[in-house]
């Protein structure tokens, strides 16, 4: 049987996944580097800003201080006025004096003058805000001063949170439901592929019908052409073989028959002669070694005609072959009452209690078939049960099924064994008497032919074999 793939469906669909979903990631790195670079370009804008407003903010010192402590008096430019009353709290400004003291604006920004006459930025975490901040040596009005803008909205400072919350997060929450609708679309689209799995998966290895093309998906009617084409091939060899068993074995009956007629009539004389002391005087060792050979010579041809029968029952058991034949109304009482009379000498021969338990039952089935189901059932019960042993028929209902039974009191076959003893031509270790290995896989076949299977399972008390078949209902 074919066994399913475990990494097909779940391969594609990581594969499909992976290849639909890493542009959407990489779109979202792009995202997040043009944003990066867009708050880059803004600071560079914005420094650009702060550079133009130091002058003006250096001009707004008008005159010196009026009384001690005031600092000297500023008339704000409306550039930087505006630049500190927009943002009041992202914004300050300084004045400080050679000494490195704030002599107007926030004192915070006080600090030794730069060492020359150009702009230097720096940047400074201060309550949780980075401010960025200017400070430029220059003659004034009062001195050499030093003049000081902080501005503490740098787009730069707040990337990381921007980049968080506009890129990272939905970005994230975008790739999550991709991941659950590729998944989903995914799935959807391989649907078709997955059935055609489930469908070649759970296939008879007896059923090689054509799959339906019409059925399949555009991708892989190609393939389901090929497989096709396979189950073509190997029905047709497959049917070669059968044919070729069929002939071999229904030209075999006939030289085969004839054969063994003149050998038991043969070995009739020779045993006639041993019994009857009719051989001539001093020969009478040669007589009896004649006569047993002549007896092995007759059990050999039985075997081979059997054999025989058994090669043409077979292949024309077989399940497929039988589809095409319609089932006929079956009398289980009637047939189970023709195979008991048939095999009642040679239980009679072993002292074998051969019995027969049932009530009246019809199925739908190919008599024929189901004769020679019961007959190689009952058979192979009768030639592995002991002598004095028991063998009994059982048919009927069991609640709404009718079933076949034979169940004997005989060495019985493993559970290890059951499933190989319905393999062709196996026969169990340790197996007494002769055979061929194929009388239970002529009846498992048949019961193929019916819808069914054979189960083996333990006799009364755990001892010997129960061989049991269900059936299809008869509708009358």
């Amino acid at each position: 049987m074919l066994r399913r793939p475990p990494t097909m469906s779940s391969g594609l669909q990581r594969r499909l996944t992976v290849l639909l979903i890493s542009p959407l990631i990489l779109l979202g790195l792009v995202n997040a580097w043009f944003d990066y670079s867009s708050a880059d370009s803004v600071a560079q804008r914005q420094d650009q800003s702060l550079l133009a407003l130091l002058p003006l903010l250096a001009d707004s010192v008008v005159a010196e201080e009026t009384s001690p402590g005031t600092g000297p008096v500023m008339l704000m430019a409306p550039a930087v006025e505006g630049f500190i009353k927009a943002k009041p709290e992202f914004s300050a400004f300084s004045i400080v004096d050679s000494d490195g003291r704030a002599v107007r604006g926030d004192a915070w920004l006080a600090g030794l003058p730069p060492t020359n006459n150009e702009p230097e930025f720096h940047s400074e975490e201060r309550q949780g805000v980075t401010w960025r901040i200017v400070r430029q040596r220059v003659k004034s009005v009062v001195g050499d001063i030093t003049v000081v803008l902080a501005d503490g909205s740098d787009p730069r400072q707040q990337w990381a949170r921007a980049v968080l919350l506009k890129v990272v997060l939905p970005n994230f929450i975008l790739i999550a439901f991709a991941v659950f609708a590729v998944r989903w679309a995914v799935g959807l689209a391989l649907r078709p592929l997955l059935e055609l799995r489930d469908a070649v998966e759970h296939r008879s290895p007896r059923d090689l019908s054509a799959i339906d093309l019409a059925a399949s998906p555009e991708e892989v009617r190609p393939l389901v052409q090929s497989l096709n084409h396979l189950f073509g091939l190997v029905n047709a060899q497959a049917d070669g073989q059968r044919r070729f068993v069929a002939d071999a074995a229904h030209q075999l009956r006939t030289p085969l028959a004839g054969l063994q007629a003149q050998v038991e009539a043969w070995a009739q004389a020779a045993n006639a002669a041993v019994a009857g002391g009719a051989a001539p005087s001093g020969q009478e060792g040669v007589v009896m070694l004649r006569a047993e050979q002549i007896n092995k010579l007759r059990n050999a041809a039985r075997r081979t005609s059997q054999l025989a029968n058994q090669l043409l029952a077979l292949s024309r058991a077989d399940a497929r072959a039988m589809h095409s034949q319609p089932m006929q109304r079956v009398d289980l009482k009637q047939m189970c009452e023709v195979i008991l009379e048939s095999h009642l000498d040679a239980a009679t021969a072993k002292q074998i209690d051969l019995g027969l338990e049932g009530e009246p039952a019809f199925v739908m089935g190919h008599e024929w078939l189901l004769r020679e189901l019961l007959g190689n059932v009952v058979s192979n019960a009768v030639n592995y049960t002991p002598a004095k042993g028991t063998v009994t028929i059982r048919f009927g209902m069991r609640g709404t099924v009718p079933f076949l039974e034979v169940e004997d009191d005989g060495p019985g076959i493993a559970p290890s064994e059951r499933a190989r003893a319905l393999e062709r031509f196996y026969r169990l270790r340790g197996t007494q008497g002769e055979g061929s290995g194929l009388g239970l896989a002529i009846a498992d076949e048949i019961a193929r032919a019916h819808h069914s299977h054979l189960v083996l399972s333990a006799g009364a008390n755990g001892c010997g074999l129960k061989v049991s078949l269900a059936l299809p209902q008869d509708e009358h």
